[in-house]
């Protein structure tokens, strides 16, 4: 920008002289033609008589010669160079029969030279040349230059200036961006990057905000997660290792005894599987290690898992029903639909009182399949209702371990519908009890 300041305004300002110059000194050269256009010959004395009524003007030098070149008028005041033959450019195209301009801008000068033939009925008899010396418009084209190399070194200056500053400004915020970067790096989740402002460094900052939210919150989950694994493995093991304990310290330990402990290892060691099993269920999930989708038809899968749970219920007193329609077919795999019902299932029954009912139910509504699994026990307190599908998370603790529970089958059953396009919601009856509700999109024109 600079360098086009400084060279397109004295381009065109050069050019606009020139072009006034070339008006200028082509009409004075040619009221000088006119006259001595009279004129059937050339000589210094009629040439002197004929110039001598034209107005003086400004021209530095006017010279008149005839055909050949010479010289009959010369205004320089000293060394004339009256009867002498000059073969300037400008006079040679002259005698050729044109019109000849040049202008030059040097050394603070501006220099002009404009030529024409003399014509007698058609014959050239000689020629006019005129010369301009002019510092006046050179010295108004070298202000307006020094005006723009000031104006150009002020603006130079504030560019640099505002370079500086807003360098400074934006490598400050990157700075604040690359630490909190490194931070988050290092494992210090919670920093924040504090960078104000509307540019595309702030709504950067904000992304990274917002990203580093997203990854406190996984990793505040992860932690919890293996915390709440570790204690859930722990329990078990503990029971095992004091049950061992107690059968090798014991000297005159019975029969009977030791059969019950080796029972009751027995029983801790399936929950350390069941616990196991679902820890690698919801690894699988997590890393979208699932079967292929196929079109299920879920009313048999319902009628197994039904027959499965019928003797839980029977054993804990509860009546379990359940009643479907027909044409409720989705895009999942068999197995995962089985262990979401039974899950489902299995836990209305363990935590309801001896009885108590549990009815399930399986829907075509629109375009979706719905399964709802409910009960008639005292619910689910309101503030547990958002955190019954985490990991680990149980309403009564106490209650879900004697039960044989390990805090992750509703996890389980909400990644699955969930990754299969679906939805699983738990809700409290009017008239008491619990209900959760599993939505999975319709599979259309899909054969079982």
């Amino acid at each position: 920008m600079l360098l086009l300041l400084n060279t397109y305004p004295l381009l065109v300002s050069e050019d606009l002289v020139f072009r006034s110059k070339e008006t200028s000194l082509q009409s004075s050269v040619s009221v000088m033609v006119y006259s001595l256009s009279g004129l059937d010959r050339l000589s210094e004395e009629n040439v002197a008589d004929a110039m001598a009524v034209v107005e003086e003007s400004a021209l530095s030098r006017i010279l008149v010669t005839d055909d050949a070149g010479k010289v009959l008028y010369d205004t320089r005041e000293t060394g004339d160079a009256v009867g002498e033959y000059v073969l300037y450019t400008e006079i040679v195209q002259a005698l050729l029969g044109n019109d000849a301009f040049s202008c030059t801008y040097r050394n603070g000068a501006f220099r002009s030279r404009a030529s024409s033939p003399v014509m007698y009925q058609n014959r050239i008899i000689g020629a006019v040349y005129a010369y301009e010396y002019d510092r006046e418009q050179a010295a108004l084209l070298a202000g307006l230059q020094s005006n723009l190399m000031r104006l150009s070194a002020v603006i130079a200056a504030v560019v640099v200036v505002l370079s500086l500053v807003l360098s400074k400004a934006l490598t400050k915020k990157i700075g604040q961006l690359l630490t909190a970067i490194r931070k988050v790096r290092e494992g210090a989740y919670s920093h924040r990057a504090e960078i104000r402002g509307r540019d595309e460094i702030a709504q950067l900052a904000q992304e990274f905000n917002s990203l580093t939210d997203r990854l406190q919150t996984t990793e505040n989950a992860r932690r919890r997660f293996v915390s709440d694994a570790s204690h859930e493995l722990k329990t078990p093991l503990a029971a095992i290792r004091l049950l061992t304990d107690s059968i090798l310290q014991a000297d005159n330990i019975d029969l009977e005894t030791t059969r019950e402990f080796v029972a009751d290892i027995g029983r801790e060691a399936e929950r350390l599987t069941r616990i196991t099993e679902d820890l690698l269920r919801l690894t699988r999930l997590d890393n979208g290690v699932m079967e292929a989708p196929a079109a299920v038809d879920v009313l048999p899968v319902l009628e197994q898992a039904m027959r499965m749970m019928s003797l839980l219920a029977q054993e804990k007193g509860v009546d379990l029903t359940y009643e479907a329609g027909e044409g409720c077919i989705v895009l999942a795999a068999r197995d995962e639909i089985h262990q979401v019902i039974y899950n489902l299932t299995d836990n209305a029954v363990k935590y309801s009182a001896p009885g108590g009912a549990v009815q399930v139910s399986l829907m075509q509504e629109g375009e979706e399949v719905v399964l709802r699994v409910s009960d008639n026990g005292v619910g689910i307190p309101e503030e547990d209702l958002p955190r019954v599908f985490e990991r680990f998370y149980r309403v009564d603790k106490a209650r879900s371990r004697a039960a044989g529970g390990t805090g992750l089958g509703l996890s389980i059953v909400s990644d699955t519908v969930r990754r299969r396009g679906g939805s699983v919601e738990a809700a409290n009856l009017p008239e008491g009890g619990a209900v959760f509700t599993v939505h999975w999109p319709l599979a259309k024109g899909g054969t079982a």
